[in-house]
């Protein structure tokens, strides 16, 4: 198991999620190859996008039905400016790669909002670390796991 999946699963093993983290027969960087593979709605995919608000790192939790609106984003969060981030900084702030970047098991936190389109699933799939891994979880759950605020993100 990749150093990343590890660090995620042993993160949820300790936060008591019910889900566990699963191996994809194939890489699911994007919401909608997720789903392909699941056979679920592209929606109930947490796409976990990383941006900088003013230079600060910030996850977004967003369904993969939607598109985050940056301009009414860091308005609605009190900031000047959010604008997506690069590889480089979304590795640094999460010691993770773009298409696999978990909810979790980032080296310090990070402030998170979680988009309340997901609260209409009752099972949410989230990456785990590795774009070839996932693991489900309900929306209130991800809330309690990442300490995240529910946010309309469009």
């Amino acid at each position: 198991m990749h150093p990343n999946v590890e660090r995620v699963a042993a993160r949820l093993r300790e936060l008591g999620a019910t889900g566990e983290v699963r191996e994809l027969p194939e890489a699911a960087p994007t919401a909608v190859a997720a789903a392909a593979q699941l056979g679920c709605d592209v929606g109930a995919i947490a796409n976990s996008l990383v941006f900088a608000a003013d230079g600060e790192p910030l996850l977004v939790l967003t369904s993969g039905a939607h598109r985050v609106n940056t301009a009414a984003l860091a308005e609605r969060i009190g900031v000047e400016k959010v604008k997506r981030a690069d590889a480089e900084f979304v590795r640094a702030a999460t010691g993770q790669p773009i298409g696999g970047v978990a909810p979790l098991g980032h080296p310090a936190p990070i402030r998170t909002l979680v988009d309340t389109w997901l609260a209409k699933y009752d099972v949410v799939w989230a990456a785990a670390g590795h774009p070839h891994t996932i693991f489900p979880t309900s929306y209130e759950e991800l809330l309690r796991l990442t300490g995240g605020t529910p946010t309309d993100v469009d």
